[in-house]
C-alpha cells in the first residue's frame, strides 16, 4: 500500500494561527518536507517546529541558485522544473515505501505556493489532500483591522512581478487589491499605484503576524528596506467612506424594552427571536437565577433582582430604555404566563415614548406535557396556586369551576419553602369532581439537570412529592395513560 501525500497550509506566520487539523497532521507524519533557498533556513519549518516530533523524516528541498540556471537550455524556468521533477521524485520514493507525507507551505497550498508544484506531479499517483490555511492577504486584512470587501465589491490578487501598466490598469479598475511578492518590486508597485490614483488608500505590511510585523500608509515606505514577505493593500472603499454614529445615539430614543421568553431551560428549548433579542441588549434585568440563565457577556450590564419586586424591576427597565439602552427583561418559560409581561407593559403607561415588545417562549406547561406525552391535547386551562397575588378563595373557586368543566388543569407555582399546604387542598377539591384514578403528571426541573416526571394518580398524589420547581398537570375525565404515555383524546364523549 502506498503512502498518503498532504499539503497543508501553516499561515502567514504565527505558529497559533495553524489549524487543528494541519497540527495533527505533521505530528502523525513520517516525512515533513519544506522548501527552502539556499541558506537552508525555512520559515515554514520554523512555524510547524512546535507540531513536529522527534524521529521524524526531514525533506529539505532546496532551490537552485539563480546562477544555476543561466547554462539550462530552459533558462530559468527550465531549471525550476527540473527542480520540481526531481523534488516529486523524492517524495515519490516514500510514498512508494508507504510513508505518510507532509508538505508544508506558508500560507495557503495552493496560494501562490510552492506545494501545487509537488501536487500537479503526484496527486495523479497516490492518494493526496490539500489543507487550507490563512493566507497572507487575510493576515494583512486582519492586522489592519479593516475589511478587504464588502457587499459585491471586488477583490483582485497580484503579483508585483507583472509589467507597471498592467498593475496600474488593474489597480484602477478594482474596488480593493492586494499587491504580493514586493521586495525588489516595490518601486515599480508604488508607482503602478500613483499612476492609478490609489497611492493616498494604499497600506503596506509586512510579516503579518510575526515578530517582526509593520504596518505604515505605503507612500511613507522607504522602498531599500521592503522584503519578500511584504505586501500592498487597497481595502474596502465601502470601509473609507463609513461614519461611525456617535456612541450617545442610543439616548436619543433608540431605547426599547424587549420581554424575553427563555422557555423552562437550557438553549435548546431558546427561540430563534430571543436569542436575537438577548444578543442585541446593552442591558438585562431580571430574577437573579434567569439572569444567570443567559450566557455571560462582558459588554452587557446586568440587573439581578429578589423575585418579589415584579413593578420595580419593570419600571428600572423601562427607565433604562428611556435613556436609550436596549433592554431584555427575561423570563423563565412565557413572559406573558405568570411572568414579567403583564407588569412591564402595566408599568409603561408612564413611559409613553418607550417600545416595549413580547418575545415568546415555551412554556412550562408546554414542556411537562411534552415529557409526558400529550395530556393538553384538548381543552385546558392553566391556573397558579400561589395566593401571594390573590386570595386563597379566588383560587379554590378557579379550581372548582375547571374541574366541574372537565379541563385538564396546568397548575404553576403549586407550592414554595413557605407555602406547604396548597396543594394538598387542591388535591381534595379536585377530587370533588374527580375520580381517585384521574392521571396527574409531576414535572420538576424539566429540561434541567435534575428533571424527572412522575405519573402518579389524584387519589395518590402525595404533596411532599411536590416543590416551586415542580408543574402538575391534573387530567380530565378522558385523560388516559397507556405504557407510562399520558394523552386527552382530541373526541369528547
Amino acid at each position: 500500500m502506498t503512502g498518503r501525500l498532504y499539503g497543508v497550509g501553516l499561515g502567514p506566520g504565527d505558529p497559533e494561527l495553524v489549524t487543528v487539523k494541519t497540527a495533527r497532521l505533521i505530528g502523525e507524519a513520517d516525512v515533513i518536507a519544506y522548501h527552502a533557498a539556499r541558506h537552508g533556513r525555512s520559515i515554514a519549518r520554523s512555524i510547524a517546529l512546535p507540531y513536529m516530533r522527534e524521529g521524524q523524516i526531514e525533506e529539505l528541498l532546496l532551490y537552485p541558485l539563480t546562477t544555476e540556471t543561466t547554462d539550462h537550455p530552459g533558462g530559468y524556468q527550465g531549471a525550476l522544473d527540473d527542480f520540481y521533477a526531481d523534488c516529486a521524485e523524492r517524495l515519490a520514493a516514500h510514498l512508494d515505501a508507504g510513508r505518510t507525507v507532509v508538505v508544508l507551505a506558508e500560507g495557503d497550498p495552493l496560494f501562490y505556493g510552492s506545494y501545487m508544484h509537488m501536487h500537479k506531479r503526484l496527486a495523479h499517483r497516490y492518494p493526496a489532500e490539500v489543507v487550507p490555511g490563512v493566507t497572507s492577504v487575510s493576515a494583512a486584512s486582519a492586522v489592519l483591522g479593516r475589511p478587504l470587501v464588502e457587499r459585491d465589491e471586488v477583490l483582485t490578487v497580484l503579483p508585483g512581478t507583472l509589467p507597471a501598466p498592467v498593475l496600474a490598469e488593474r489597480l484602477r479598475d478594482t474596488d480593493s487589491a492586494a499587491v504580493l511578492k514586493l521586495g525588489r518590486t516595490f518601486g515599480k508597485v508604488r508607482d503602478a499605484l500613483a499612476e492609478a490614483g490609489r497611492l493616498d488608500d494604499a497600506w503596506y505590511v509586512e510579516r503579518a503576524t510575526m515578530g517582526a510585523e509593520r504596518v505604515a500608509p505605503l507612500k511613507d515606505v522607504d522602498p531599500s528596506g521592503v522584503p519578500y514577505f511584504s505586501l500592498a493593500l487597497l481595502t474596502s472603499p465601502a470601509e473609507r467612506t463609513f461614519v461611525p454614529e456617535r456612541p450617545a445615539a442610543a439616548a436619543e430614543g433608540r431605547g426599547e424594552v424587549a420581554v424575553v421568553g427563555l422557555g423552562p431551560a437550557g438553549r435548546p428549548w431558546l427561540t430563534p427571536e430571543a436569542q436575537e433579542a438577548l444578543a442585541a441588549a446593552t442591558d438585562l434585568v431580571g430574577y437573579g437565577p434567569y439572569v444567570d440563565r443567559v450566557a455571560p457577556n462582558p459588554r452587557q450590564r446586568r440587573h439581578r433582582t429578589d423575585n418579589r419586586v415584579e413593578a420595580e424591576r419593570a419600571r428600572h427597565a423601562l427607565e433604562l430604555a428611556r435613556d436609550g439602552a436596549r433592554v431584555a427583561v427575561v423570563s423563565s418559560g412565557d413572559p406573558g404566563v405568570f411572568a414579567m409581561a403583564s407588569a412591564v407593559l402595566e408599568a409603561a403607561a408612564d413611559f409613553p415614548g418607550v417600545p416595549v415588545r413580547v418575545v415568546p417562549g415555551l412554556t412550562a406547561a408546554q414542556a411537562v406535557a411534552a415529557r409526558a406525552g400529550a395530556p393538553l391535547g384538548h381543552d385546558y386551562c392553566v391556573l397558579s396556586l400561589s395566593d401571594l397575588l390573590k386570595p386563597w378563595e379566588v383560587v379554590a373557586d378557579r379550581l372548582s369551576a375547571a374541574a366541574r368543566a372537565d379541563l385538564v388543569l396546568a397548575i404553576y407555582n403549586p407550592a414554595s419553602r413557605s407555602r406547604t399546604w396548597q396543594v394538598a387542598a387542591a388535591r381534595d377539591l379536585l377530587l370533588e369532581h374527580r375520580t381517585p384514578d384521574t392521571p396527574v403528571v409531576i414535572g420538576r426541573d424539566v429540561g434541567g439537570p435534575e428533571e424527572s416526571v412522575t405519573v402518579t394518580t389524584l387519589g395518590e398524589l402525595d404533596p411532599g412529592q411536590v416543590d416551586m420547581r415542580c408543574l402538575l398537570i391534573v387530567g380530565s375525565s378522558t385523560t388516559r395513560v397507556n405504557g407510562g404515555v399520558v394523552y386527552t383524546p382530541r373526541r369528547y364523549p
